[in-house]
């Protein structure tokens, strides 16, 4: 059974700053690591944060993104893009950031995630800090429905066609269930439905479905 355990911040401001330190962390663990970052607003002033002070590393870091909008890397939209200004200091070979290829067909970038991520766990690396975020129609990564976790069985990541008409890649539960600490990072201001129904284990919620591979799950949630 995954338990779920709830840290509570009085606001925004908090939650960075707890967020920012938790990632520093993370990202400066000694010997080979990985780190699975998330995109969204809510956890890019703690990116920002690093990429102005940036920890020191080892130098067998790897980091993956939970998902990818299928746009062109260097589009506003690209996960991949709002983190460069921590992935660019960081300076990790190539082999050891595991993005989305975007400039693949969907198809191909999707398999070539989902080969690049089973390498690395074929590897003995496993993912420690992996962050999520909650959207307030209860999705997580780009997981929208029941029919992306029937498609994701036995992958570690698959495209995915989002509500809004874009398309996507976004890893699996099966990758999640490969995540020491995954944590979801939530401002409550128009989620509240979503963040009740987590936090009641709602399984027709596919954000707590696509968790339940877990034993331990964090909620980080400011209230504003």
């Amino acid at each position: 059974m995954t338990t779920l355990t709830t840290r509570r911040f009085a606001t925004r401001t908090e939650l960075e700053a707890a967020l920012t330190a938790r990632l520093r962390t993370a990202l400066g663990t000694r010997g080979a690591s990985a780190v699975m970052l998330a995109g969204g607003s809510t956890p890019l002033p703690a990116y920002r944060a690093l990429g102005r002070a940036p920890p020191p590393h080892d130098d067998r870091l790897h980091v993956l993104f939970s998902d990818e909008r299928y746009v062109p890397s260097s589009a506003a939209a690209s996960n991949y893009f709002q983190l460069r200004p921590l992935l660019d200091v960081l300076a990790l070979p190539e082999e050891s950031l595991l993005r989305v290829r975007t400039e693949l067909p969907l198809t191909q970038a999707a398999a070539a995630y989902d080969a690049a991520l089973s390498a690395m766990l074929a590897s003995g690396l496993r993912i420690g800090l992996g962050l999520l975020g909650l959207g307030a129609d209860g999705h997580t990564a780009s997981l929208f429905n029941n029919a992306d976790l029937e498609r994701a069985r036995g992958r570690f990541a698959i495209e995915v066609a989002r509500p809004d008409g874009m398309s996507a890649v976004s890893v699996t539960p099966e990758l999640l269930a490969d995540v020491a600490e995954p944590v979801f990072v939530v401002i409550a201001a128009g989620k509240e439905k979503a963040v009740e129904r987590l936090l009641a284990h709602d399984l027709t919620l596919t954000a707590w479905q696509a968790v339940q591979g877990c034993d331990d799950v964090e909620l980080w949630l400011a209230e504003e």
